[in-house]
């Protein structure tokens, strides 16, 4: 993994109103990595993401691409640099084909005409490459599964060759065996080498590809955990905010400010 991240967050600030959604948020992505987003309702992960994509450019903060400081102040900027969104509704087209969605506003035309041989066999080798399966790249998206429409709209998010992909909660209402064809593929992204960010709810889905969770809650960083070196009982606690109440922050008021232990004993026996 490269010490400078494809994508960096810097003091990310948003705001609706009197409302407070997002408050000085931190976030690195590095390529070849897939960092879960999560965090309770409210907590700002649907602003945070499009803030990424360019819907909702941040009121305050920095976005950081490759190192070097960038303004993504609408969706074309953000695919222009490489990064690619699929939200949680998909926006396919149930009455066109598999070929038809994928190359939806990026039609190859030949003189005047579309070339349909030319997007079929791409579209052909773009499934292929990611190992999707589905019964003909020619049949209505309406005729397909949950999960295989959620990979051809992955799919249709890589022909942009972006370097990071943000997925909102792509698991969301699949089933058992669905879930897992996803999450193959979140692995396979990983793989290419593209940076995923990974919106969910599910914990079992995000320990089982994330390699990094950042937490958000109310709006703000509450820890950024290694899956492997984490249990799932702390994410949770920093999600609920089980960790942050009257006990913790007494014990915070008390700690002196050298950082020595403010329960031990001082000279003359007096606490």
């Amino acid at each position: 993994m490269s010490a400078t991240p494809v994508l960096a967050l810097r003091g990310i600030s948003k705001r609706f109103g009197a409302v407070q959604a997002l408050t000085d948020v931190e976030l690195e992505i590095h390529a070849g990595e897939v960092v879960a987003l999560v965090g309770d309702n409210g907590a700002g992960k649907s602003t945070l993401v499009k803030t990424i994509a360019g819907v909702g450019p941040a009121d305050e903060g920095v976005i950081e691409w490759q190192g070097r400081r960038v303004t993504v102040d609408r969706p074309y900027a953000a695919q222009e640099l490489g990064i690619a969104t699929v939200y949680q509704d998909l926006a396919l087209c149930d009455n066109l084909d598999v070929v038809g969605n994928l190359f939806l506003g990026r039609e190859i035309v030949r003189a005047g005409v579309l070339d349909e041989v030319e997007m079929e066999r791409r579209a052909r080798e773009l499934l292929a490459t990611l190992s999707i399966r589905i019964p003909s790249v020619r049949i209505p998206v309406a005729s397909l599964s949950g999960g295989q429409r959620q990979t051809v709209a992955i799919a249709r998010s890589l022909l942009g060759e972006p370097k990071v992909v943000i997925l909102d909660e792509p698991t969301a209402a699949l089933g058992v065996e669905q879930t897992a064809q996803v999450l193959d593929l979140v692995e396979r992204l990983r793989e290419r080498g593209l940076g995923v960010i990974l919106v969910s709810h599910n914990m079992a889905d995000v320990r089982a590809v994330a390699d990094r969770v950042a937490v958000l809650r109310l709006g703000r960083n509450n820890g950024t955990f290694e899956v492997s070196a984490t249990s799932q009982e702390d994410i949770v606690s920093a999600i609920t905010g089980a960790t942050d109440n009257a006990v913790t922050r007494r014990a915070a008021r008390r700690r002196p400010e050298d950082g020595s232990d403010a329960t031990e004993p001082r000279e003359g026996g007096v606490r």
